[in-house]
């Protein structure tokens, strides 16, 4: 899972991986169909993988068949749909997500506060005030109740 993840956030990755495919497809395809320039076999492979299917060349033998059906189902269950997660991907921004600028100011923030409530349980309590004339006045209440 971590390699598809790494593919469809790459499209380095992914077109390296495409000509990977192309190049051990059309190898397989000359070995298997005997008779065929590279350059056919490499035509094969990228007709084969877009799912054109020109016709021009087509396998003959089994192996060349089973290699044919490989590709195309590696294409259309794999490649294509990574590449098309990896460019909707890149249409989905979500506004509210925090950018790293932000995370980093409020991270700062936060080192900050602590900085802050450290120093506070750190320091000496302040001594008591003295108490005051007026504080030391009874207060009355009204007659009455």
């Amino acid at each position: 899972m971590y390699l598809l993840r790494r593919l469809t956030n790459s499209p380095q990755a992914l077109l390296v991986s495409y000509l990977i495919l192309i190049v051990v497809s059309g190898g397989l395809y000359r070995i298997f169909e005997r008779g065929k320039s590279l350059g056919d076999a490499l035509w094969w492979a990228v007709v084969t993988a877009s799912t054109v299917g020109y016709g021009d060349t087509y396998p003959t033998t089994t192996a060349g068949r089973i290699l044919a059906g490989l590709l195309i189902s590696i294409m259309v269950l794999f490649v294509i749909p990574l590449i098309t997660a990896h460019f909707a991907s890149k249409l989905i921004v979500n506004n509210d997500a925090f950018v790293h600028e932000e995370q980093e100011e409020i991270k700062h923030q936060l080192r900050e506060i602590r900085a802050i409530l450290e120093a506070a349980r750190t320091a000496p309590a302040p001594a008591p005030a003295p108490p005051t004339a007026a504080a030391a006045e009874p207060v009355l209440e009204p007659a009455g109740r």
